[in-house]
């Protein structure tokens, strides 16, 4: 762990028997000075009734292949490759000003890329110490800009909190890790500005938990410290929180003041950008509140993710998503009769290629799928036509309504098959989750925006 060397004046930080709000800033909130500056607001707003830790990214850029993590990524792939990766790491200082702390990071990181480019090998761990440049660098300079503004901040690096060689990822090492991270980053009558980035993880950071790690660290830290510490988890995205349906393309799309975490869990996997189910699991588990922030509207209310309890009606649904860009796969048996075995078959086979599956439809002689990736589907072709015919139909979208409320009401299926039908929808499969709070179906893609705010209109889901 590494502090801040210049020691800063110090502010008062709220009362000490207050509990804390753990705040994740996303890529864009820190992307630049001014941005950094209005994070700083927002801390120094939050600390004057409440103690903070504050979580970051990596600066993004104009562009996602200008975001700091995808040049570092960029860097270490040109280095393993022989190439020249100066272009980002010129891009990545200039993103950061020039300063010592700065100037040291990325020398170090080019003295490691240079060692890659020598012996033609990144390993996980490798791609990991890459990686961490990217949220030491954001979370260096917000600690300095909070010193700035008078506020005592404390920059914390988990880049070597998980010991090297230590045990597999699976949810005992998580268990564990939370609680070593609740300890570094406890509030100490200081900030605690810490790296999104929590360490180099068996296998590499990127496969453990993928590119929402960020996230899932403030939500270690929040659960590591648990409901009698920690009153809220927020997340400050360039959004003002959950809503409806994506207010991109229906333009009487709410944002919804409320949302349980397995809805949200289930739009997260349904096409909406909400929050790594990994996320969700951790913090709802130590019963604490997520709540989604704007960072540019930072006086707005937000979505606050957390159990109803008795509080959800009858009959309630949510939101309406759709998951583009999936392809449908139909397998008919060619025994027609005593098929015995044909699905634990088909399964075998999409498990041997690692196809990923969403939505599931059977009969006794064939069984209909989505796949989000063509390729894989392609590859499980050879083995699937041993089983029967094979059909694979790209350019299709999966539309979901959601709704806790759902399964305490008569009718909501028919209804959302009657609206798409009224729009000229066509659906192909349907599905109703075990939950309950799910039913979905695949439409023809150039159908989905039309589909959606049907739905969205016919549930009254604009208020």
């Amino acid at each position: 762990m590494t502090v801040c060397d210049n020691e800063p004046r110090v502010r008062a930080i709220g009362a000490g028997a207050m509990r804390i709000i753990v705040q994740k800033f996303g890529g864009t909130s820190v992307g630049n000075a001014e941005r950094l500056e209005n994070v700083v607001d927002i801390i120094a707003k939050t600390l004057e009734d409440r103690p903070v830790i504050a979580v970051v990214s990596a600066r993004s850029g104009t562009s996602k292949a200008e975001g700091t993590t995808s040049l570092l990524l960029a860097a270490a792939a040109n280095a393993l490759a022989g190439t020249s990766f100066e272009a980002e790491l010129a891009l990545i200082a200039s993103n950061h000003g020039r300063n010592g702390f700065v100037h040291r990071e990325l020398e170090k990181l080019r003295g490691f890329l240079s060692a890659i480019s020598v012996i033609k090998e990144l390993s996980p761990r490798s791609q990991d110490n890459v990686l961490a440049v990217g949220e030491r660098l954001s979370a260096y300079l917000l600690a300095r800009a909070l010193e700035a503004r008078n506020v005592k901040a404390r920059f914390v690096d988990l880049s070597t909190v998980v010991p090297e060689g230590e045990g597999q990822v699976d949810p005992v090492f998580f268990r564990r890790l939370q609680g070593r991270l609740a300890e570094l980053c406890k509030p100490d009558g200081d900030v605690p500005v810490v790296t999104g980035f929590f360490g180099m993880v068996p296998g590499g950071l990127l496969s453990a938990v993928g590119r929402g790690y960020t996230d899932f660290t403030a939500a270690m830290i929040a659960a590591g410290l648990g409901d009698r510490e920690v009153e809220e988890m927020q997340v400050w995205k360039e959004v003002d929180g959950i809503f409806t349906t994506d207010p991109r393309k229906v333009a009487s799309a709410r944002v919804l003041p409320r949302i349980s975490p397995a809805e949200a869990a289930e739009l997260t996997y349904f096409g909406s950008e909400v929050l790594h189910p990994f996320t969700m699991e951790r913090v709802v588990a130590a019963n604490v509140p997520i709540r989604i922030k704007n960072t540019f509207h930072p006086e707005r209310d937000g979505t606050v993710i957390a159990p109803y309890g008795a509080e959800r009606p009858p009959g309630h649904v949510t939101a309406v998503t759709a998951k583009r860009g999936i392809c449908s796969l139909t397998i008919t048996s060619n025994r027609m009769f005593n098929a015995h075995g044909f699905l634990a078959r088909v399964f075998s086979a999409f498990e041997r290629h690692g196809v990923v599956v969403d939505l599931v439809s059977t009969s006794e002689v064939s069984i209909s799928c989505t796949i989000e990736k063509l390729q894989d589907a392609e590859h499980a072709r050879a083995d699937l036509e041993q089983l029967g015919s094979v059909h694979i139909s790209q350019g299709r979208a999966i539309v979901a309504l959601v709704g806790e409320g759902m399964k305490f009401s008569l009718g909501t299926a028919g209804k959302m098959f009657a609206t798409l039908g009224a729009a000229g929808v066509n659906v192909e499969m349907i599905s109703q989750g075990a939950s309950e709070m799910n039913i979905s179906c695949v439409v023809d893609e150039k159908d989905a925006a039309r589909g959606v705010e049907a739905i969205h209109e016919a549930f009254a889901l604009g208020g």
